[in-house]
């Protein structure tokens, strides 16, 4: 089975925290399966280096802004295949433009074309487990683009679909997709699954859990996504085809 994990930012927040999703992402590989991992900047990363940015050049241009934020995912990929590498196990870390993901040309909000699946596949086929930058791709001219907040939902998903994986997890810092956000509303209502356009319903009245992308995405390539706790392990929310949701 190839399995698709994404690990938002504050599940990478510290080095706990990343030994901690190797950890799961390790018991996966040694039941047999493939294992592609995406992963965000951990923590506060991406907002600490917009300010550094800004006190360099508060009128930056995109693509050098691009050059720079991707570097946050890139961290975040090698801290990942380096915790795995220390349990035994073998990882590679994979930028966008290296696991083939091809983008437009838009600077901080591109949408993904294509991937070229062929280095993430032998990477596989070799037994690794393949750790990949989200939020980030190439363009045609060979310039590192990002795809915009929330991109690394749209990273993993977009994986899943090329790569026809047998199951797509997000995992984040809630237990899965509420009506309401929990951290706020102690009455909130969580969805055992849900459909797309609900999904899509509720990221249009703010929910942040997933980005609208990621889930138009999924919709179209007929992906289910799991949303799930990156700190429980217990199961999550479905995000799918159901008609009657």
């Amino acid at each position: 089975m190839l399995i698709v994990q994404k690990y938002g930012g504050t599940s990478l927040g510290d080095a706990e925290k990343v030994r901690m999703a190797a950890s799961r992402v390790v018991k996966l590989h040694q039941q047999g399966h493939q294992v592609l991992v995406v992963v965000s900047a951990q923590g506060d990363t991406t907002d600490l280096l917009i300010e550094k940015a800004v006190t360099i050049n508060r009128r930056g241009s995109a693509r050098e802004m691009d050059a720079y934020l991707a570097a946050g995912e890139q961290m975040s990929a090698a801290l990942m295949a380096m915790a795995i590498g220390a349990m035994g196990y073998p990882a590679v870390s994979l930028t966008g433009w290296q696991a083939g993901i091809e983008t437009d040309g838009v600077h901080g909000n591109a949408q993904i074309q294509s991937i070229r699946c062929g280095r993430i596949r032998r990477e596989l086929q070799q037994g690794k487990i393949v750790v990949v930058s989200g939020f980030q791709g190439v363009d045609a001219d060979g310039d590192i683009t990002t795809l915009g907040r929330g991109g690394s939902d749209t990273t993993a998903v977009a994986l899943a679909a090329w790569l026809k994986a047998d199951k797509c997890q997000i995992f984040t810092d809630v237990d899965g997709v509420y009506d309401r956000d929990p951290r706020i509303y102690r009455d909130a209502t969580r969805f055992g699954r849900i459909s797309y356009e609900k999904m899509l319903a509720l990221v249009e009245n703010g929910a942040q859990v997933l980005h609208d992308r990621s889930v138009e995405l999924a919709r179209s390539h007929g992906i289910a996504v799991e949303v799930l706790s990156a700190f429980t392990g217990a199961p999550g929310t479905i995000v799918g085809t159901f008609e009657s949701l």
